[in-house]
């Protein structure tokens, strides 16, 4: 298709919003199809995975229902590809990475698949999917240690690099891949689930652009500049000012010192500049945040704060030996509470081996081996509340109760409601919170 040209045309607001939808539907279909082929159960089951849909300038145009944090990556991704391949992509290609050092990626067993969109021999797009891989070897399974103290002992680094060529396979490229893992089957029909993903996203985007011709670019770009100028008017809302923060993590290792994350939040106008001076330069674990990975988290800050309930997990060892590795935080630095609000439950670690129970660190410099019969109880840190507890509307601590997410006597305690027979209790509530 030839190029744009220099006089914007006319956009219909109604067809733009049918491009946009079908531009949507594209990228949930994606998803769906990974979800539904996928091997491991980390992709499966977890939905850790994204898709998106990206313009000939690789920008993001869709994005699957997915994870926040893994599509704010995507930007930065396809920048390295048009960067790469650019000049030289071609029909069939399908380009693959994994490297957070060299082409924008998060970390080692996040996978990048990216598929480019031709019609009539030309570039129209991009059919692009992340996946977390179960296991991309390094020194412990699943590829996560904390106490790795160099990207080499992480696993297997992939540059950015071409899967398929004009449409023939890498074979030896997937053969590497097969070699270097300890769950082949699962890690290589995960990579078989986002080929399928790409190639539906190619046939989407194929069918819109033989539907709309030119005119789908020209709703694209739209769509680019309604996306902006909505964000600029939600800043524009946001009283102008500088905030600043330092958090915590936990740290690493048996005797843990404090890792600060600072940050200055600049609001003017519509415009929020975001600086991370003072943050703690990288330490000898893996825990450190690429640069692709900062921009994501800033992204999803941006969109919104959520908090949220603490979950708990609880595993024995069936086989005769087993190896753990943690990856957790926010037990001496538990989430904020903010308003008034209290902070959030702090996490722990806890295996139980015989009548003896071990409190493990957040995130220790080694992997345990497990043995059979051996318990071990993992407890994530609780979200941090809003506004002052005994303040809380008390329908909703009944509709919490109700749900199941905190129980009868956390409810007296925490949020001075009394529960009895499933209903509340109101000459009890109104007397207990008085007396606060």
């Amino acid at each position: 298709m030839a190029d744009m040209p220099a006089s914007r045309p006319a956009v219909d607001p109604i067809t733009l919003e049918v491009v946009k939808n079908a531009l949507a539907s594209t990228a949930d279909e994606m998803a769906l199809v990974i979800m539904r082929s996928a091997y491991s159960s980390v992709v499966r089951e977890t939905m850790d995975y994204s898709t998106a849909l990206c313009d000939r300038k690789g920008r993001v145009v869709a994005q699957g229902l997915t994870l926040a944090v893994q599509l704010g990556t995507f930007p930065t991704v396809m920048r390295y590809v048009l960067e790469e391949f650019g000049r030289t992509a071609k029909p069939g290609d399908v380009y693959i990475a994994n490297d957070p050092y060299g082409c924008g990626g998060q970390h080692l067993p996040d996978i990048y698949v990216i598929k480019p969109i031709f019609v009539a021999g030309q570039l129209e797009g991009y059919a692009a999917t992340m996946a977390h891989h179960s296991d991309v070897g390094g020194i412990a399974p699943g590829s996560i240690a904390v106490h790795a103290t160099e990207i080499y002992q992480e696993g297997l680094r992939i540059p950015l690099c071409r899967l398929y060529d004009g449409g023939v396979e890498n074979t030896i490229l997937l053969r590497l891949i097969e070699a270097n893992t300890r769950q082949p089957i699962h890690v290589m029909g995960d990579l078989r689930a986002q080929l399928a993903a790409c190639r539906v996203g190619e046939r989407g985007l194929i069918a819109l652009l033989e539907r709309y011709g030119f005119d789908a670019h020209v709703y694209m770009e739209e769509l680019q500049r309604v996306a902006e100028r909505m964000m600029r008017a939600e800043l524009a809302l946001l009283p102008d000012g500088v905030h600043t923060f330092t958090d915590y993590i936990d740290s690493v290792g048996e005797n843990p010192v404090p890792i600060p994350i600072s940050v200055q939040v600049e609001i003017a106008g519509d415009e929020v500049r975001i600086d991370f001076e003072g943050t703690s330069p990288q330490v000898e674990a893996s825990v450190n945040c690429p640069v692709g990975m900062v921009y994501a988290a800033c992204y999803g800050a941006i969109r919104g704060i959520v908090g949220g309930l603490g979950y708990v997990r609880e595993y024995r060892v069936l086989a005769q030996r087993a190896t753990l590795t943690i990856r957790s935080d926010r037990r001496d630095h538990p989430p904020y509470g903010l308003e008034g609000g209290e902070p959030g439950a702090p996490s722990s670690n806890v295996v139980v081996s015989g009548d003896e129970e071990c409190e493990l660190p957040t995130m220790p410099m080694e992997a345990y081996t497990l043995e059979q019969g051996d318990r071990f109880t993992h407890v994530s840190a609780g979200g941090g509340g809003f506004g002052p507890p005994f303040e809380r509307d008390v329908a909703a601590v009944l509709a919490d109760v109700l749900d199941g997410k905190v129980s009868v006597a956390a409810a007296r305690e925490r949020y001075g409601v009394v529960i009895s027979d499933g209903g509340i209790d109101t000459e009890s509530t109104a007397a207990l919170r008085a007396a606060r």
